[in-house]
């Protein structure tokens, strides 16, 4: 009797130990600050963060009882700063999801989060890009953020930094709200609000004006900035032309003169600074930019299906492209080419990786409706995540109730004898 009562006391204990572990680590997969951006008529992007760096990705379908489509993270790399796409749905359509991280889904108090997809508009006439760093306090760069931009009477964008902290989004994909059925109205003195979400490693924000946000100035998590007060491109993205008057005694032979603005030192030579060679992209989309000689025409060309572009560098020497249709997934390659002051034509070629159909990485678009919960419920899922450490199953069976079912058996031998030795 004893060896019974001591087996049952041991296995409380151990069921009791069991699940105050689950608990703990499923508070700490929890998804956090829960946002819908990108939204464009064929998609959107969602992103949360994790108090413990963790894997996740996204359940959705078009009712909520049927979640039956996945979408996956880019990287199966443990994070606490997660964003995922979701692509190829309808237009003007309402999606329901849930997020799950670490095996177990969650919502919003047992009802699935929504977001509504925009309606079919096209592409914007030109391509507004800003770009900027992200680091930390002690200015190492930080990858993985998450980067929204927003402006007024427009849905969020977002990015996510890449391994150097540097990020881009295409603003011009803005639409306006509430029906995201036109593109918002920007220009080069609307204000952007900036903020960065790197989960465990901080926060940050900023505001800037378009005409000086390409690139923003570097942006330290922990801080909070306002850089508006930067000067800005002019409305046709020139630098304001300025206004220069002689001294009321200058002369003729004062020689006073003013020589024609040439282009920058070194900058006979066009660049391509979005992109590396071999870069991997997370979007189907992307963006190019870089710099150049102010006036010079170049031409741009996307393979592996030939996407030919004319682009001109503009007075403060900078150029940028936005690739109007969607890219095979695989291996492209862009070539650059102009002339340079010797008439000699130049080229420059680079190849670029299309890994996954992510738009948040180099496409901005507005972001749905989001059907918000400050506390997530979880629903522990019976079937592991594709990503999350899975319950190993032995080999041989489980030892723990073998050894429960000898003390049971140890002691109904002791308790039949010691009533047969009384009967006796």
């Amino acid at each position: 009797m004893f060896l019974l009562i001591a087996g049952i006391t041991t296995g409380i204990i151990l069921i009791q130990g069991a699940k105050s572990f689950r608990l703990g680590a499923t508070s700490a997969a929890t998804p956090k600050d829960v946002r819908v951006s990108n939204t464009n008529d064929s998609g959107f992007s969602i992103s949360w963060i994790t108090d413990a760096p963790s894997r996740g990705f996204v359940k959705f379908g078009e009712s909520q009882n049927s979640l039956n489509e996945t979408a996956l993270a880019a990287t199966d790399k443990l994070s606490t700063a997660h964003s995922i796409s979701l692509t190829n749905l309808q237009p003007s359509k309402n999606y329901f999801f849930k997020i799950n991280s670490e095996g177990s889904d969650f919502d919003s108090n047992a009802i699935p989060w929504s977001a509504e997809t925009a309606p079919t508009i096209g592409l914007p006439d030109s391509a507004i890009i800003i770009s900027g760093k992200v680091q930390s306090a002690g200015g190492i760069p930080v990858s993985g953020a998450v980067v929204y931009a927003q402006i007024q009477s427009a849905s969020a964008l977002s990015s996510t930094t890449s391994s150097d902290g540097s990020w881009l989004i295409t603003l011009s994909l803005a639409r306006a709200t509430p029906k995201l059925a036109a593109y918002a109205q920007i220009t080069n003195q609307t204000v952007v609000d900036i903020f960065v979400q790197a989960g465990a490693d901080g926060i940050a924000s900023a505001k800037i004006r378009v005409g000086s946000a390409n690139p923003t100035p570097t942006i330290t998590l922990g801080e909070t900035k306002d850089f508006t007060n930067l000067e800005t491109a002019g409305e046709n993205g020139n630098i304001p032309e300025a206004t220069l008057e002689l001294p009321e005694n200058a002369t003729a032979s004062s020689k006073f003169a003013v020589e024609q603005a040439t282009a920058l030192a070194g900058t006979s030579i066009v660049t391509l600074e979005s992109h590396d060679e071999g870069e991997v992209i997370t979007t189907t989309t992307p963006a190019f930019f870089g710099e150049g000689p102010p006036g010079v025409t170049i031409t741009i060309t996307v393979e592996s299906e030939p996407i030919i572009k004319t682009v001109k560098v503009s007075a403060s020497g900078g150029w940028n492209y936005a690739v109007g249709s969607e890219l095979p997934l695989g291996t492209h390659k862009i070539t650059i080419s102009w002339r340079d002051v010797q008439g000699i034509l130049r080229t420059l070629t680079r190849t670029f990786i299309v890994q996954a159909a992510e738009g948040a990485a180099f496409e901005a678009t507005p972001s749905g409706t989001l059907t918000p919960s400050p506390k997530p419920t979880p629903t522990p899922t019976p079937l592991a995540s594709p990503f999350a450490s899975p319950v190993p199953i032995p080999d041989s069976g489980i030892l723990t109730p073998t050894i429960i079912m000898f003390i049971l058996g140890i002691g109904l031998i002791v308790l039949s004898a010691f009533v047969l030795t009384v009967l006796i």
